[in-house]
């Protein structure tokens, strides 16, 4: 049995992996933005351990929620799944930061440097990421023309990338990024094209599976690997994506 956290919990592809770890005997936690989603995830998956409350956009609660995972104590697998989409406005959060690169790229960043090292980092990123040309000048979206589409694809090629870096900071740790799908979600939309039934379960495959201890470092879809775009996996932009989330925490990420 493993135990595992999972980003984003109250509903999609969240709680659908949170439900499958916990038909296969796995101790999970879930994770909602406030309480009351809270409680609607512990009801959407009887038998989680609990439900750990914090909201993503705002530095100090993943800080404070960083506190409360490891006082449940030490994590096998952590999932970063929370996420926002591609048809977003442009919003600032409390700290005056665009919301999308804070929930999407910031948030995990943070968790990932907070929280003990666990055994498996599972990072979802997206098909969208090939698209992604993220301007490390202005990550903020202050000075460009607001793109939604493109917001959303830079911040999930800096998801695979913050799971690329991972990787090779911490060869102890299996840390590897995920393509659901285009699912029919809330935020995939109904339209989505992909198969919803497979959308978790390359997740649940890196964080629990045997066959999977000791893979690092990849991209995958529906449990095969894939090639990452290119810029994903430059060092150059793993190193800008460190010092810009470092910057903005005052958080760095251990060596």
């Amino acid at each position: 049995m493993s135990r595992v956290f999972i980003t984003g919990s109250a509903d999609g592809l969240g709680l659908m992996a949170a439900r499958l770890l916990i038909a296969d005997g796995h101790e999970v936690f879930l994770h909602a933005r406030s309480r009351a989603r809270g409680e609607e995830a512990l009801l959407g998956a009887s038998g989680a351990a609990g439900v750990l409350v914090g909201d993503l956009s705002s530095i100090r609660q993943t800080r404070d929620l960083a506190d409360s995972v490891n006082a449940t104590g030490r994590f096998d697998a952590v999932i970063h799944n929370a996420g926002v989409g591609y048809r977003e406005r442009r919003t600032e959060t409390e700290d005056g930061l665009e919301h999308v690169f804070v929930i999407n790229v910031l948030a995990p960043f943070l968790l990932t440097a907070l929280v003990e090292r666990p055994d498996r980092l599972v990072y979802l990123s997206s098909g969208m990421h090939e698209s992604g040309d993220p301007d490390f000048a202005d990550l903020q979206w202050e000075q460009r023309h607001w793109n939604s589409a493109q917001a959303y694809a830079d911040s999930k090629l800096l998801d695979a990338a913050l799971a690329f870096t991972v990787a090779r900071r911490w060869p102890g740790v299996s840390a590897n990024a995920v393509e659901p799908g285009w699912v029919a979600t809330k935020m995939g939309g109904s339209g989505a094209p992909d198969d919803i039934s497979q959308a978790p379960l390359t997740q649940v495959w890196l964080a629990v599976d045997s066959e999977t201890s000791g893979i690092t470092g990849g991209y995958f879809y529906h449990r095969r690997p894939r090639r990452p775009a290119r810029l994903a996996q430059e060092t150059e932009v793993h190193q800008l994506l460190l010092e810009s989330c470092s910057s903005l925490t005052g958080v760095e990420l251990p060596a």
